[in-house]
């Protein structure tokens, strides 16, 4: 399982999840619901306390990726397989262009 803490501007928004069968999970913090009802990170996944699912990485996220000669860099820079998206998306998106970034939580029981 890999997961991103996802921000929106500086406000902590919610945790996505890749879980070890591929499927892709995304929840917003109780706080940030309370703090921020009407500020979703995308309007494809409004504010709300339901787990959004998918058996693929949320568009919304995949637009955050590199695209072209960026992603052969990040690829080869991070040794990332170009299919990775959630490697990647972890790997190259702390500080993306725009309001959103992705950080990834470190597992202590995968060192």
């Amino acid at each position: 399982m890999r997961q991103g803490k996802v921000f929106y501007k500086d406000d902590f928004a919610g945790i996505l999840t890749e879980t070890d069968e591929g499927e892709y999970l995304f929840a917003y913090d109780n706080d940030y619901i309370k703090c921020f009802p009407k500020q979703p990170i995308t309007f494809s996944m409004p504010v709300s306390d339901k787990v959004y699912q998918d058996n693929r990485l949320f568009p919304f996220f995949e637009g955050l990726i590199p695209e072209g000669w960026l992603l052969e860099i990040a690829s080869k820079s991070w040794k990332l397989n170009q299919n990775d998206r959630m490697g990647l998306l972890l790997a190259c998106c702390r500080n993306c262009i725009g309001a959103v970034g992705v950080i990834p939580i470190i597992d202590e029981s995968d060192e």
